[in-house]
């Protein structure tokens, strides 16, 4: 026997009976078996087929009328309408939210109470009750005036060509969603290791870029997530425009043809599609706004996450 073969054999190898080596005998991996999942899976799709028959095929559905209004001329101008309320919304809301932020993060007390009173107001009180109190905003206060403090009049307007349903519903949705986004921004930029804001300061940098260039961006990656999530929510609750009242929003609109038709279920699922479409388009741009601010997180990570 060579000095190779008894080198081979002492491994572990295999010897032929001429002596000479063998290939290694390697053992097939055999994936663990899982009955239990495929059970599982069985289970539910048979429920859902059956449940998905017994609702395609159920008469009180009213499907026809359900596919005779799901593009209807008035329908589709609720949903252009609750989109309408839900950018503007969300768009006078986030920067109203940051400003919060910085009043209570200032030091000064009467803008840290001012803050901290807004946001105990807005969100111990109901939304609707808000939007309802909007709604009689002109009844409550007639005309809009500036004077000056105990003197005359310099302007006055009629409250009614200022506050529309339109604008309080605007007004009462965003002022309402700024309290909720002023706590989530808070806890996103707490987060932040508080030597960073020192360092900057260290080396002169203003406070407005410390919030710019530092707070700001590393804050996106946490506050990303449950702002997608308010939006969502501030979608559905344009449903409760009524209170207002606010009359050409998509709840409205299928409400009246309900009403006219007597048929609610279809007219619900018609507003319960759209409401799911818009929502999950809402979705994939909150998906790619995460990946995009959280690049450069991702890449430290897997850098320096265990080998």
């Amino acid at each position: 026997m060579s000095e190779t073969s008894i080198e081979l054999a002492g491994k572990g190898g295999q010897l032929d009976k001429g002596g000479k080596p063998q290939d290694f005998v390697r053992n097939e991996v055999v994936p663990r078996r899982h009955p239990g999942r495929w059970v599982a899976v069985a289970l539910i799709l048979v429920i859902c087929i059956q449940a998905a028959h017994g609702v395609a095929t159920n008469p009180n559905f009213h499907w026809a009328t359900y596919a005779e209004h799901l593009f209807s001329p008035f329908v589709l101008r609720g949903v252009g309408w609750t989109l309408l309320l839900t950018v503007i919304a969300m768009a006078i809301a986030i920067p109203l939210a940051l400003a919060l932020v910085i009043m209570r993060d200032s030091g000064n007390p009467i803008l840290g109470g001012v803050a901290w009173f807004w946001v105990w107001f807005f969100r111990g009180t109901p939304v609707y009750t808000q939007l309802a109190f909007w709604g009689l905003f002109a009844v409550l206060f007639p005309r809009i005036s500036l004077a000056v403090p105990f003197g005359p009049e310099l302007f006055s307007i009629d409250s009614r060509l200022i506050v529309t349903p339109a604008v309080a519903a605007i007004v009462g949705l965003s002022f309402n969603e700024s309290a909720y986004l002023a706590e989530i921004f808070r806890a996103g930029f707490r987060a932040i290791d508080r030597g960073q804001t020192e360092a900057a300061q260290a080396i002169g940098m203003s406070q407005a870029k410390i919030w710019r260039r530092i707070l700001i961006p590393q804050a996106m990656r946490t506050i990303i997530p449950p702002t997608g999530n308010e939006t969502i929510g501030m979608l559905k609750m344009t449903s409760l425009v009524l209170a207002v009242p606010f009359t050409l929003d998509l709840m409205f609109a299928t409400n009246a043809i309900a009403n006219r038709t007597y048929l609610p279920v279809p007219l619900l699922l018609v507003a319960a599609t759209w409401y799911l479409a818009i929502t999950s388009l809402l979705m994939v741009g909150q998906y790619y706004l995460e990946r995009h601010f959280g690049r450069g997180h991702d890449v430290i990570a897997v850098k320096g996450g265990p080998r």
